[in-house]
C-alpha cells in the first residue's frame, strides 16, 4: 500500500510540474499574440491545478510522515 502511495505522489508532483511549466510557456507565448493551447484552458486555471496537485502531494507526504513518527515510537 505504501507504495502505490507513492507512485501516486510522484505521480501527481510531476504532473504539477509539468502543468506549471505548460502554464509559464503558454503566458510566455500569449505575450507575444501566440497560443500553444489554442484557447482550450487559461494559463492562470493550469497554475490553479498545479497548485491543487501540490496540495494533495504535501498532505500525502504529511500523512507519510506522521505514520513513520508514531510507529517509531511503538
Amino acid at each position: 500500500m505504501n507504495q502505490l502511495i507513492s507512485l501516486v505522489s510522484r505521480i501527481l508532483f510531476f504532473g504539477a510540474l509539468a502543468m506549471a511549466l505548460l502554464a509559464i510557456c503558454e503566458k510566455a507565448a500569449n505575450l507575444s499574440d501566440m497560443t500553444m493551447l489554442r484557447g482550450m484552458i487559461q494559463p492562470s486555471r493550469l497554475l490553479e491545478l498545479a497548485a491543487i496537485a501540490l496540495l494533495f502531494v504535501i498532505a500525502v507526504q504529511l500523512r507519510e510522515l506522521k505514520t513513520g513518527l508514531t510507529a517509531g515510537k511503538r
